[in-house]
Order: structure tokens, then C-alpha cells, then sequence
């Protein structure tokens, strides 16, 4: 039974460079292949703890254990295509023929292939870094060999082209720390006493855990408008990430202590000044017998005389709120 198992295994499939193909190389190859998948995972989990352990950055524990991944993978996958005959050199050497023909084909693949090895590398952009990418904000989640996996503020996966991380804008919000400085705009009534909003603005600051002490918030006069002066608080926070979270809670404060502190945010205002038409009409007769030389003054008609004998009435306004 033993030897007619033997027998099968050993059979010629085919013949690759004078090394017989049999299913028993065949077996040989993927248990290769299956060693080193396990490998790879022992060696990254070891790495991952040694590496942590001397307190080595997440990114470079990242970027150490992908690539020490992709040489186990690589020469086990050599060592399979030997047992089963294949020559490497040969295969190398065709490879690099084939690639110079079909370069043109998959210029874009090389070229994100080229630039996730460039990211892996000089390491601009890592995992877990807040960064920006096309106007959309959100955090590395991994860096592939064609694309990176970015998971934006919703929760949505964005796959990026690698070479968009190299060759595009990217802003890294992580680098080189995670602190950030928001902005937060607002408009006060003329009226208000100016030193008094002030301080309402830094106390709202000092209260928020989010909003770090030093380096210190600010309140800035930002420009006189036409309805309210314009003023902006500029407060520091340690994770950029969240902005929008940190200003809502800044808002909703404000919002709060300016009620308490009688501190009025005006509406936009405009002066409207209203003409009636019968003032045009009269306004208008009167420029044309002025400027007739020698014309007798037309009699005042009754409406005239009762506008000349009423006091004049001030233009009306309209305030468009």
C-alpha cells in the first residue's frame, strides 16, 4: 500500500529544466510556502514585543515587521519554484524582460508599488497618523504595497493610491506631534465692554479639559465689521483628530456664557432709505422749470401748496435684519 502511495507521488508530471515534476514536489513546494506563512506570523509577533519592549515608535515596529514579512515570503517562494524544478536566475531574468514589455501596461501599478516601498522606507506617512488627504481627514489604518487604507471621520474606508501619498499634497497632522491650534469666529455688539468678552472668552477656554494650558489660548481681534467686531479664540489641543468635537463643546459654551453675561451677538444689519415716487415726480418738475430761462413759475397745484405748508418729514428707514 506504502509503496503504491510512493509510486503516485513519485510519478513525472512534467519536466522543468531537467528536474522532474511529481506530485510529492508539488506537496514539498506548499508545505514550503505553508511553513513560511506560520513563520512570518511567529517572527512578526516576536518582533512586535521586542521591538516594544526597547520603545521603539509604532511606525517603525510597522514598517520592520512588514518588510521582514515580505523577505520570508519572497525567498520561501523562491525555494518553492526550485523544488518544482523552476530556475530562478532564468525566471529573474525573463521577469525583468517581461516587465520591460509590459511596462507601459502597468506603469501605474509599478509606480504604486515603488511608492509603497518609498513609504515603508522614509516613513512620511505611518500607521495611526491623523492626515489629510484630498480635503478628506482620517487616520492610517494600514500601508500596503498598491494602496493605503485611510478610515476617514465617519467610519468609511478610503483606499488610496500610494502614489497619490507621494506625489500629492498630504497634510500629516501627526507629525511632528498630534497637537493642533483651532479657530473658533465670532462677532460682538459694538456696544459690548471689549475687556469684559475677553475674559468671558479665556474662561470658556480654561474650562474645557480638552483645551490644553500651555501652549496658552488667546482671543484675537480679528477686524471691525459692519454689523459687530470680529474677534476669533485660539485654543491648543492635544489630539488633532478632535477639532470638531473640541469646537462644538467651545460653541455650546460660549453660546451659554454669553446669555448669562448679557453679551450680545448682533444680526447683520443695513440702513434702507426709502424715496416715495410723488417725491421723484415733484423733485423732477422742479429740475425742469429751473432749467428753462425766463419761464413763468407754473401755479402750485394743491397737493404742492400742502406739501410746501407741511413741515418737511424725515426719509423713511427700514432696518433688514
Amino acid at each position: 500500500m506504502l509503496d503504491t502511495i510512493l509510486h503516485y507521488l513519485r510519478t513525472t508530471l512534467v519536466v522543468l529544466s531537467g528536474t522532474p515534476v511529481t506530485p510529492l514536489t508539488l506537496f514539498t513546494a506548499m508545505a514550503i510556502l505553508l511553513v513560511a506563512r506560520i513563520v512570518t506570523s511567529l517572527v512578526g509577533r516576536s518582533l512586535e514585543r521586542l521591538l516594544a519592549a526597547r520603545d521603539f515608535d509604532k511606525g517603525v515596529r510597522y514598517t520592520t515587521i512588514k518588510i521582514t514579512r515580505y523577505t520570508i515570503m519572497l525567498i520561501a517562494v523562491l525555494m518553492a519554484l526550485g523544488t518544482i524544478g523552476v530556475n530562478t536566475s532564468a525566471l529573474m531574468a525573463g521577469g525583468a524582460v517581461l516587465l520591460v514589455g509590459i511596462g507601459f501596461g502597468l506603469q501605474k501599478l509599478a509606480e504604486n508599488f515603488i511608492s509603497g516601498l518609498l513609504l515603508l522606507l522614509e516613513r512620511p506617512v505611518k500607521k495611526g497618523d491623523f492626515i489629510d488627504v484630498g480635503g478628506v481627514l482620517g487616520t492610517v489604518e494600514d500601508i500596503g504595497l498598491r494602496a493605503t487604507h485611510v478610515i476617514s471621520r465617519e467610519g468609511v474606508t478610503m483606499i488610496v493610491p500610494n502614489a497619490s501619498l507621494v506625489t500629492a499634497l498630504v497634510v500629516n497632522h501627526s507629525v511632528p506631534t498630534n497637537v493642533r491650534r483651532i479657530w473658533i469666529k465670532l462677532g460682538i455688539s459694538y456696544d459690548c465692554d471689549l475687556d469684559h468678552v475677553v475674559r468671558v472668552l479665556e474662561q470658556v477656554a480654561h474650562d474645557e479639559p480638552l483645551v490644553l494650558d500651555e501652549p496658552r489660548f488667546e482671543v484675537r481681534h480679528q477686524n471691525f465689521g459692519d454689523s459687530a467686531m470680529e474677534l476669533a479664540l485660539l485654543a491648543w489641543i492635544p489630539e488633532a483628530r478632535d477639532e470638531l468635537i473640541v469646537a462644538s463643546k467651545l460653541r455650546f459654551a460660549i453660546t451659554r456664557a454669553f446669555k448669562h453675561e448679557k453679551i450680545v451677538i448682533p444680526y447683520p444689519q443695513r440702513d434702507v432709505h426709502v424715496v416715495t415716487r410723488a417725491a421723484q415726480t415733484q423733485a423732477a418738475q422742479a429740475a425742469a422749470d429751473s432749467s428753462t430761462p425766463g419761464a413763468p413759475a407754473a401755479p402750485a397745484t394743491p397737493a404742492a401748496q400742502a406739501a410746501q405748508a407741511a413741515p418737511a418729514a424725515p426719509a423713511a428707514q427700514a432696518i433688514v435684519r
